[in-house]
């Protein structure tokens, strides 16, 4: 069942009280949203309903540079790959409650949408209007009943993050996984390497960050399946050239 929509943002408000000593602030980054509304096309299921209970969560960080690096002429990607809108670096894919087995819930019934205008307070935060109808309808509609609470507690979680600096780290001689993983710790002490789930694709290069969360928002051991390639893998992060 959904978190309650009343409860759902100051659950997770609460939970960064309880491990952050002081405010913390996202990366920086550019970014300029056009006076135009966005289009939101409709979702489309990428497989069947489950409204089981999430038992923990995932907040995933893409990393624009490595998305953006064979999309810059679409169409569908140019707010977030075009350059005319800002420059992004690591940007939020979502928030998602993981289950038991990895039968998370997803595609929960709803008849509520993404609006313009809540596409537009969120783009500097997830650059893509259909991404984030999408997350709503996939992940949001099984934790709360509008998207308005979902968005807003994605936001409380991703405004306390101070993220690494990966072009820096993209540099070093000899990168893999767990040196990305120390790299979030170390930006961000709330977690521990342990906690930091990292997705690699077929040709070693990153494509994000994932950040593990209890049942109470609070950072926890990753899942094997959450977790990702282990610390040894060769890795390597595309800087946008």
């Amino acid at each position: 069942m959904p978190v309650r929509e009343t409860r759902l943002a100051s659950l997770v408000a609460a939970a960064l009280l309880a491990i952050l000593p002081t405010a913390a602030h996202a990366q920086a980054f550019q970014c300029y949203v056009p006076n135009t509304a966005p289009v939101i096309p409709k979702p489309v299921p990428d497989g069947p309903t489950r409204q089981s209970a999430a038992t923990h969560y995932t907040l995933a960080l893409s990393w624009s540079p490595e998305y953006c690096r064979t999309r810059k002429a679409k169409a569908a990607d140019r707010f977030q790959c075009g350059g005319k809108n800002g420059r992004f670096g690591l940007v939020l894919h979502g928030l998602w409650p993981e289950g038991k087995g990895g039968e998370w819930p997803q595609w929960c019934p709803t008849t509520r949408q993404v609006t313009p205008q809540i596409a537009r307070q969120n783009l500097c935060m997830t650059p893509s209007a259909a991404l984030l109808a999408h997350e709503w309808a996939k992940h949001g509609a099984c934790m709360t009943k509008r998207p308005e609470a979902y968005f807003k507690a994605a936001r409380i979680l991703w405004n306390s993050l101070t993220l690494p600096d990966l072009d820096r780290l993209s540099r070093q001689k000899g990168l893999n996984a767990g040196a990305i993983r120390q790299a979030m710790a170390d930006a961000f002490p709330a977690f521990t390497p342990a906690m930091v789930g990292v997705r690699l694709n077929k040709g070693g290069w990153l494509e994000e960050i994932r950040l593990c969360y209890g049942r109470n928002f609070r950072p926890t051991r990753c899942t094997r399946a959450q977790y990702g390639p282990a610390d040894g893998t060769p890795a390597k992060i595309w800087r946008g050239l």
